[in-house]
């Protein structure tokens, strides 16, 4: 059992959490407040619940440089399904279209994500945190009103095809901060004219900070302050190379 830092402890630093799936960044957040008994902890760049991976989280003073993380080049490595769509893009919507039969052919696939290289605008998914008119999109969506969100620039850096069988494709991307994975998977369903939707998603890295480097929450909560403290990353050296 973690010995937890008294309240007052001053420690500062970055994290990396392998974020469990079924949870939110949020809930990464508040248990790391209570293994550390500290207020000030954030988290660089949301990840979606039913995605896993790398969550940088902010203890202390190190909570200032988000603004350096968000928009940092980001990896993931997924599945996408086609055959139908879903409402939110991926495996915990409900289907949208009628599921059919599909086998994609690798050429066909590679050429998808030839297609979606480079810099291009992305309208969000109605069930996302963007807020219109000072409402989070995905509140409206869940009460099926209408969510006109204003498309962002995004880049892809690179795309690879990892492997596929019948309707499920394993990928690899790397791309800019703030790009929804699950909208390249919504777009190629389009046009397949099959529908898609991305079925598991998990990030590998988020600027420097790979997967290999990061601790689950159990790992975490199994630590003494001290071996907490030796794991922490200075905000500097975590940051993106161009802000250090």
């Amino acid at each position: 059992m973690t010995a937890p830092a008294p309240p007052n402890t001053d420690i500062s630093g970055v994290l990396i959490i392998d974020k469990p799936a079924g949870i939110t960044s949020h809930d990464v957040v508040a248990r790391v407040r209570k293994i550390l008994h500290q207020h000030q902890v954030g988290h660089f760049g949301t990840l979606d619940p039913f995605a896993t991976g790398v969550l940088p989280v902010s203890v202390g003073k190190a909570t200032r440089f988000a603004q350096f993380y968000l928009k940092s080049r980001k990896a993931y490595e997924g599945t996408i399904r086609f055959g139908f769509a879903t409402d939110t893009y991926d495996a915990t919507g409900e289907a949208t279209s009628q599921a059919i039969a599909v086998a994609v052919e690798s050429l066909v696939l590679e050429d998808l994500f030839r297609q979606v290289m480079g810099r291009h605008l992305q309208t969000p998914p109605p069930f996302s945190a963007k807020r219109v008119g000072g409402v989070r999109a995905y509140e409206l969506a869940r009460q099926h009103k209408p969510v006109t969100l204003t498309p962002v620039e995004v880049e892809i850096y690179a795309m690879e095809l990892l492997g596929w069988q019948g309707e499920l494709v394993r990928f690899a991307v790397e791309c800019s901060g703030g790009t929804y994975v699950r909208s390249l998977a919504h777009g190629f369903g389009q046009k397949l004219g099959c529908g898609a939707h991305l079925a598991a998603l998990r990030r590998t890295a988020s600027g420097s900070l790979r997967v290999e480097q990061a601790l689950t929450l159990d790992q975490i909560e199994a630590l003494s302050l001290l071996e907490i403290e030796q794991r922490l990353i200075p905000a500097h050296a975590a940051a993106p190379a161009q802000f250090r």
